[in-house]
């Protein structure tokens, strides 16, 4: 990624919030790289080295500054609409893709040769997978360092180390101390507890429509694994067999606070992904927002709900039995069939909070299952057993991997599911930022509103080319209008 040296100054020089997490900068006298506002002194210019990501400027061999913490930088997708396949590799990456796995296997799952998936990291971001891969952890460890009081050896694998002592290698040798002598507030440290209590923030870069987010969640929440409240979203979750739950609100300074409850603390950073894709934080609403604009249709709604997202989803098969119960319905009757689903053959939590009380099936509970006796048509329920069949065969099935038409190819492929399901899929699961369901009835009318005609499918996805790569936003710009 190319950084104009003069031009990354002048916004260095002015501590220019704008260029928050769009560049980092190595300071070569100290050795510490910082983000555009930080309050230092600022450097002169001969002695200071623009980076891309904080993965780039620590492979440099700059460690985080102290000041302005690096690891509170907003995470912006600076490489979206530059390399898909460089995107999809960091989403990867984000929900462990690089735990247990090589590089290679990385990029047999991305469908390109591990050579090439090493040059596009090194172009776009300035740093290897690995490198990448490493700065997530140590940058999430250092932020539950000065945001928690958990005991170090907590920190260590909440923030996917190996080992206690792997983790304080790292930090003794980028900080050139202990990890514990980096946190600020002396104090007793307190464990996590019986129930995996953490509390921390997650940064986005501003604007943020919160009220779209909290509204769209809320039409779609599920009885018993959903609950949305005036300014909050709740759910249960289980991952690596052990349950809990997350609840995500406002707070100051362009975060969200997530309070999460999960008993197993090397799951932390996959929760952290995952709420990371739901609510959209890596997002730059700002030149999404001015490339939609300039459609005269656009344009107004883009002005009403300019840092609007699109809304993800926290489990890949439970957003595809959404997306298989929602053809040719109500969103309120999608929701209803899935509660009902939910508490006939979901797994009670262990210790139910409020109405949280259901996780939501695994695919082997409606391989087999009678979902007839639920109230809906023969041909819904075989989709809808067709996908838990699919999903069992395939662990790799809602992967974002080789593209947007690959992905849809390859869900199209399962019975029941069409045009329309597969695209919703790719919008919301595998985060597509140009998916679009152009046969989405909400979509149509919101253009037939705007337009005073009707509108078909096909018209409305010639229309949608000018939106491109951002039809996905476009989508959920109209919906809203509609909603």
């Amino acid at each position: 990624m190319d950084l104009d040296h003069d031009a990354c100054y002048r916004a260095l020089c002015l501590r220019d919030a704008r260029f928050d997490g769009r560049f980092f900068t190595g300071v070569k006298t100290t050795g510490i790289y910082c983000r555009p506002i930080c309050p230092a002194r600022t450097p002169r210019s001969e002695n200071v080295i623009f980076y891309p990501t904080a993965a780039a400027a620590q492979e440099a061999g700059f460690r985080p500054c102290l000041r302005c913490r690096p690891e509170t930088a907003p995470d912006l997708g600076a490489w979206r609409g530059t390399s898909n396949t460089v995107s999809r590799a960091l989403a990867l990456i984000e929900l462990g893709g690089l735990d247990e796995a090589s590089v290679d296997d990385l990029a047999t799952r991305l469908g390109v040769g591990e050579r090439h998936l090493r040059r596009l990291f090194r172009q776009h971001l300035g740093a290897s997978p690995v490198a990448v891969a490493q700065t997530r952890r140590v940058l999430l460890a250092k932020q539950l360092i000065h945001e928690t009081h958990l005991p170090m050896a907590e920190v260590a694998f909440a923030s996917g180390f190996g080992s206690v002592r792997r983790f304080n290698e790292t930090f003794q040798a980028l900080f050139d101390r202990a990890p514990g002598a980096l946190r600020r507030a002396r104090g007793p440290e307190v464990p996590a507890g019986p129930r995996g209590e953490i509390n921390l923030l997650l940064r986005y870069h501003p604007p943020y429509d919160w009220p779209a987010m909290l509204e769209f969640l809320r039409r779609r929440a599920i009885s018993g694994i959903e609950v949305v409240t005036e300014n909050c979203y709740a759910r249960s979750v289980q991952l690596e067999g052990a349950q809990g739950t997350v609840s995500v609100e406002p707070a100051s300074g362009n975060a969200l606070r997530a309070a999460v409850r999960f008993r197993k603390l090397s799951a932390l950073p996959m929760i952290i992904a995952r709420l990371r894709r739901v609510f959209d934080l890596g997002a730059d609403p700002l030149p999404i927002a001015a490339h939609l604009a300039k459609d005269p249709t656009l344009a107004p709604l883009v002005k009403a709900r300019l840092g609007l997202r699109v809304p993800g989803a926290w489990d890949a098969f439970e957003l595809a039995i959404r997306a298989v119960l929602g053809q040719q319905i109500a969103v309120s009757t999608a929701a209803r069939l899935a509660g009902c689903i939910v508490a006939a053959h979901g797994e009670r939590l262990a210790e139910p909070e409020g109405d949280l009380t259901h996780l939501f099936p695994e695919p082997q509970a409606l391989a087999t299952a009678d979902l007839t006796s639920l109230g809906m048509p023969r041909t819904r329920a075989a989709a809808l057993s067709a996908v838990a069949n699919a999903a069992m065969a395939d662990p790799h099935l809602f992967d974002a991997a080789r593209g947007l038409e690959d992905a849809v190819r390859r869900l199209r492929s399962i019975r029941g599911i069409g045009e329309w399901t597969a695209q919703y899929i790719a919008l919301r699961e595998l985060r597509e930022p140009d998916a679009f369901p152009a046969a989405d009835i909400g979509l149509k009318r919101a253009m037939e509103i705007r337009d005073g005609r009707g509108i078909s499918s096909s018209e409305l996805l010639d229309r949608a080319n000018s939106w491109r790569p951002w039809r996905a936003y476009a989508a959920q710009h109209l919906w809203a209008a509609s909603a």
